[in-house]
């Protein structure tokens, strides 16, 4: 069973929620994100990315740089920005993109659920990532970046969102990417407490995408009671921020790979090898993405000396296990490794990745300017993801990619 509790929200004041909330902080590199805050200095990512306040070369991990979030934090309530409610309450975080909506439960979830594996991992995380976040969690005593988490679609958490989105939101914006984002809050306790019954039955939730954020959430959590020596498990440091989306709505895109050399192959001696291993065909391709595209699983297209290619995957070549029938797997374990030498594409440089929010374009583009090839994948599902997750196992790096995504800065906890 889930635990979910509903929590007093930082948040800000509601004609500044457009210009205050911000992008996941790992979307950024350090010059990335000092140019967005300059553009907008009251944006939450000064906050998250407190190093946008100090010189060029200042080292991005200083204590003096999680000092400086507390400050900033801390003058954004002061000054009227964040706004405290009064209330115990949940909220609703719907986002619309393209036509498409996904209503998500903002809430608290437990550090006990993550350590008993009733909230379910699919990746590993890395500890130097962790330990940034950790150092930013416990210096401004705050979780600012809600997880992202999955579960499988309920009637009654329908029901209840449902009648609350019809009343009038707290946040009603388009951000800059066309995002349509919109905030309601429940403060019904019969309604906080539908809900809360409601996680019980539905049981194991997912980690969607946030994983570092939430092993550092937890991390300091277990630290904190460390700290207290005794506790009664309803302390604020018992519980980490998060957004709870039902599976049927959540979007995944591809997540695509470039490769910088063909490991000593020639282009001609490459593509004899790729027939060798796929059902191959070159693709009649026109101006639009989707002719672009793979059309289902098993299926990869590749773009090579100017040309795209449909490449299959025989079925003898999937096996059963849920991480090695991936998609993403297959292509490694057929061709990327034994072919390419690329066995761990987590530290091999002559592999990238490209998000499918950014198009075959983007693939076209690099293939032009500094890699040599590019596979576009078909979309990982969100059953793909329960199943290696159900099955305790782990995901290859950058198999998922999920839009839109959400944004930090509209909920903070603290704890």
């Amino acid at each position: 069973m889930s635990v979910i509790r509903e929590f007093k929200c930082v948040r800000p004041e509601a004609g500044k929620a457009a210009i205050f909330a911000a992008l996941p902080y790992d979307v950024y590199s350090s010059d990335e994100a000092k140019v967005e805050v300059e553009k907008n200095p009251l944006s939450f990512l000064a906050i998250d990315r407190a190093e946008t306040a100090f010189e060029k070369g200042h080292d991005i991990y200083a204590s003096d740089v999680y000092q400086k979030a507390r400050e900033l934090l801390d003058e954004r309530i002061n000054d009227g920005t964040l706004i405290v409610d009064g209330d115990d309450a949940f909220y609703i975080y719907e986002l619309t993109m393209d036509g498409r909506v996904q209503t998500g439960l903002v809430a608290l979830s437990s550090i006990d659920d993550y350590a008993n594996g009733v909230i379910k991992k699919h990746e590993n995380t890395r500890a130097d990532k962790e330990e940034d976040r950790i150092r930013h969690v416990d210096t401004t005593s705050a979780q600012t970046g809600p997880i992202f988490l999955a579960y499988r679609a309920d009637k009654t958490v329908r029901e209840v969102t449902d009648g609350v989105k019809n009343e009038e939101p707290l946040y009603d914006f388009i951000s800059e990417d066309g995002i349509r984002h919109r905030v309601f809050k429940i403060a019904n306790p019969s309604a906080i407490e539908r809900l809360k019954e409601a996680f019980l039955r539905i049981g194991d939730v997912y980690i969607a995408d946030g994983h570092h954020r939430a092993a550092s959430a937890v991390r300091v959590g277990f630290s904190r009671r460390e700290k207290a020596g005794s506790f009664t498990g309803d302390e604020e440091f018992n519980y980490f921020l998060s957004v709870l989306f039902p599976d049927e709505e959540l979007y995944i895109m591809d997540y695509n790979r470039l490769i910088k050399d063909l490991n000593g192959l020639s282009k001609e001696d490459f593509f004899s090898k790729i027939k060798e291993l796929f059902d191959v065909r070159e693709l009649e391709t026109d101006d639009t993405e989707e002719s672009k595209k793979p059309g289902g699983k098993g299926e990869i297209t590749m773009l090579l000396s100017g040309k795209w290619y449909g490449l299959k995957v025989r079925k003898e070549d999937i096996p059963s296990d849920p991480v090695a029938s991936l998609d993403v797997s297959l292509l490694q374990d057929i061709l990327l490794d034994p072919v390419l030498g690329i066995k761990d594409p987590k530290t091999d440089k002559r592999i990238d990745f490209v998000g499918g929010i950014r198009g075959m374009k983007e693939l076209e583009r690099r293939v032009n300017e500094d890699c040599i090839c590019a596979f576009a994948m078909y979309p990982t599902s969100i059953t793909e993801l329960m199943e290696v997750a159900d099955a305790g196992l782990l995901m290859p790096p950058k198999s998922t990619w999920f839009e839109p995504k959400l944004r930090s800065g509209l909920f903070i906890h603290r704890i």
